[in-house]
């Protein structure tokens, strides 16, 4: 199977076409808003973080706008800062220099002489970035190329028995014909980890397993407060899920059955035609569908069995749910039923259903995320502001 998209100069490929207008800061955020809705074909996002941070904190922040800079579905990028953040506009081009080398264009706020100003420079390079992405053609690439993020939300039962299942079947798919799936949510690996860790291609792979899991629960400890009284959610109680460790045996179904070849920090640029791999990331939708992104994921698989309607800026998000009474209630925001298979519906085929799906939907199909203009965003904190 292959899929229609773009050859970016670093090589990789893209499943969209967009320029993305970067506010390297909270102070910056209202301003590429503004710029954005001047400029059919970009695309921005609501940066409640940059500055204030300790340096942790920052390199979360940094890393993910390297990565939605380079992720392959931006063809160009125009920066945005207000020139006195932490994040300041020299950190930001080379943390993004350091991971592509597509187009980029700096304005500084503060330097140009305040908003309009700022926005009228930024309009000019942003119309001229997307004459130029205007100009490039489709190519066709095979399904190798791609790397999916895989996903759970407002999740029920019926995730863990339906639809993370289906996503599973797309991952080994995936991995089958050389592409890269990315598992995530490190709080929902709680009471399955060793489960996952019998999966790792190595030992170290084994042990960052247990680390990043560990580290995540003591992380929480140091301030006095338990994982499991924020997760599971009250709308993953009232759907049905009694227990963390529950919640977690459903969630790595998204992993399907092949061996795990890495663990990869939040954010971090993952490597195309790796296998099944994990990133990083808290349980909070937006913030891990984040990390995913700009770890380099083209497109993003979100199974919810509760309904959701989260999406993101850069990647178009596919959602499935196992619950055939929340498709029904909620189909403007949810892309493909996968209730079926908790009624006798068969998983091979559903699979290659989905995977046919993504490959459309990396061709230029928009989800219903997309249609609606959904770009939830978040970045994962490590502490409070200082």
């Amino acid at each position: 199977m292959t899929f229609y998209g773009y050859r970016r100069p670093d090589g990789r490929v893209g499943v969209r076409n967009k320029v993305l207008i970067l506010p390297a800061s909270v102070c910056a955020s209202d301003t590429t808003r503004i710029i954005s809705q001047q400029v059919v074909g970009s695309v921005t996002f609501n940066n409640q973080l940059g500055c204030s941070q300790v340096a942790s904190d920052q390199q979360y922040t940094m890393d993910v706008m390297a990565g939605y800079a380079a992720n392959p579905n931006i063809y160009g990028t125009v920066v945005v800062s207000l020139g006195c953040e932490n994040c300041q506009m020299d950190l930001v081009v080379k943390a993004i220099q350091e991971r592509t080398n597509k187009p980029i264009r700096q304005v500084i706020i503060q330097e140009a002489g305040g908003t309009l100003k700022a926005v009228d420079m930024a309009v000019r390079y942003a119309k001229e970035m997307v004459e130029e992405a205007s100009l490039l053609q489709k190519e066709e690439f095979p399904i190798s190329e791609l790397i999916i993020g895989t996903e759970c939300g407002g999740s029920d039962p019926t995730s863990g028995l339906a639809a993370n299942v289906l996503i599973g079947q797309l991952s080994d798919l995936i991995v089958e014909a050389g592409g890269t799936s990315i598992l995530s949510e490190t709080t929902e690996f709680i009471g399955a980890e060793h489960i996952l860790a019998r999966r790792a291609a190595t030992p170290e792979v084994h042990d960052r397993i247990f680390e990043i899991v560990h580290r995540y629960e003591k992380s929480l400890q140091l301030v006095g407060e338990e994982v499991r009284e924020g997760n599971p959610s009250p709308g993953n109680k009232a759907g049905g899920i009694t227990t963390l460790e529950e919640k977690s045996l459903g969630c790595i179904h998204k992993g399907g059955h092949t061996p795990v070849m890495e663990v990869y920090d939040y954010a971090k640029q993952v490597e195309p035609k790796k296998g099944l791999v994990i990133m990083d990331t808290p349980g909070n939708d937006p913030s891990s569908v984040a990390a995913m992104v700009a770890g380099g994921a083209q497109v993003v698989v979100f199974s919810t069995g509760r309904g959701t309607p989260t999406g993101n800026p850069i990647a178009p998000v596919i959602k499935i749910t196992g619950n055939r009474i929340t498709f029904a209630n909620m189909e403007d925001n949810i892309d493909v039923d996968a209730s079926p298979l908790i009624y006798g519906g068969d998983l091979g085929e559903m699979g290659d259903a989905l995977l046919k799906l993504v490959a459309e939907v990396a061709s230029g199909k928009q989800t219903k995320a997309e249609s609606l203009g959904f770009t939830e965003m978040a970045i994962a904190r490590v502490c409070n502001f200082v």
